[in-house]
């Protein structure tokens, strides 16, 4: 009989060190790898909420950008919501039906329409193919109650916080906006891709008023402007009101700051803040250090920047003359002169694009 007691305590403690070993192993998914620390997370949910009927949540993803299905690049994902439903298959597309719910399109919120009573909900991040990526991305799985009617909007408190007191949107604890692939003291060339990272919060375009959500300005070569007042909208101030967390940037060669700065509906600041550090980049080959040899002067007048969302027809710039430098052209009286690229026919703030008109083109606000 003891023998039988030891044996079975054995078999126990083998069976529970078995589990822990498997609980431990990482989740394995398909071909596209995701980074170390990468996570995605609801931003305004918690487990054992209580919601409307139809109630719209916001994703938030840490450590990677966001990107259409069917776009293969480094790093990034789109999101899928499960509901009422455990993990599929990590190795294998995620399917695509009521449980499992697809924003392809790159969107990081959407709006649940669930029945009344008990629903659990889990994030998992797709690639192009909407495979899970090594190791899988995915949020815990959380609890939500429906309500069988919409929750009445609480009566506001007497006293207000600060930030609605100044007219400011308040920003939530840790959250925080940064570069994902450009680190201080890098050297691009003169058109080169910027993406935006945004942590604790999520993205709203321009104009919709939604707790903890805001949208991205790129400052160039600029100081942070006034936080109780609208961000400026001119070429050192570019505003991506449409919700982008990317866009391709064109800059004359030389050295040039970068810093992101989030926006409310009204395009100011969140109180406090939420603003990246400024980071210094080297654009063009005449940046590179080159000795003792002497710097090509910087042109006196702006040149104006290409700003547009990645994916659309970028323009480009134009052809040096082979006897000036890069983004130089020979003027009639033999010098080298900046050359103007097709943009500058706007004003500042706003670039062209093509459009059925007399002059072939129309002037659209950057970030739009």
């Amino acid at each position: 009989m003891r023998n039988l007691a030891v044996a079975i305590v054995a078999l126990c403690l083998a069976l529970l060190d078995g589990g822990a070993v498997i609980g431990q192993q990482p989740a394995i998914g398909g071909p596209t790898p995701s980074p170390p620390g990468a996570r995605v997370y609801f931003v305004d949910l918690k487990d054992g909420a209580v919601i409307g009927p139809n109630t719209t949540i916001h994703f938030g993803l840490h450590g990677m950008g966001i990107a259409p299905a069917g776009t293969i690049r480094a790093n990034s994902g789109h999101h899928h919501l499960l509901v009422d439903t455990q993990l599929p298959p990590l190795d294998q597309p995620i399917p695509n039906d009521e449980n499992h719910l697809h924003f392809g399109a790159g969107q990081t919120e959407g709006e649940l329409n669930l029945a009344p009573g008990p629903h659990t909900l889990q994030l998992l991040l797709g690639d192009a193919n909407h495979i899970p990526h090594s190791p899988a991305v995915m949020s815990e799985v959380i609890h939500v109650t429906v309500a069988a009617t919409q929750a009445a909007t609480p009566p506001a408190p007497a006293a207000q916080p600060s930030a609605q007191t100044s007219g400011r949107h308040p920003s939530p604890p840790g959250a925080k906006v940064f570069f994902l692939d450009l680190a201080d003291g890098a050297h691009v060339p003169t058109t080169f891709t910027v993406r935006f990272g945004l942590v604790e919060m999520a993205i709203a375009r321009a104009g919709v008023d939604t707790p903890n959500t805001g949208h991205h300005h790129l400052l160039i070569d600029a100081p942070l402007p006034p936080f109780d007042q609208p961000i400026p909208n001119d070429e050192n101030h570019l505003h991506y009101g449409a919700g982008q967390t990317e866009a391709m940037i064109m800059l004359p060669p030389g050295r040039h700051t970068l810093q992101l700065l989030l926006g409310d509906l009204n395009h100011v600041p969140h109180d406090p803040p939420v603003y990246s550090a400024p980071i210094t980049i080297y654009v063009g080959e005449e940046a590179r250090p080159k000795g003792p040899a002497a710097a090509r002067p910087r042109p006196s007048r702006p040149v104006s920047r290409i700003v547009q969302p990645v994916g659309a027809a970028a323009a480009k710039p134009p052809k040096a003359n082979a006897a000036c430098g890069s983004g130089y052209v020979r003027a009639p009286n033999g010098a080298c002169e900046v050359a103007r690229d097709i943009f500058s026919n706007c004003d500042a703030g706003f670039h062209q694009v093509p459009a059925p008109t007399a002059s072939g083109y129309r002037c659209v606000q950057n970030g739009y």
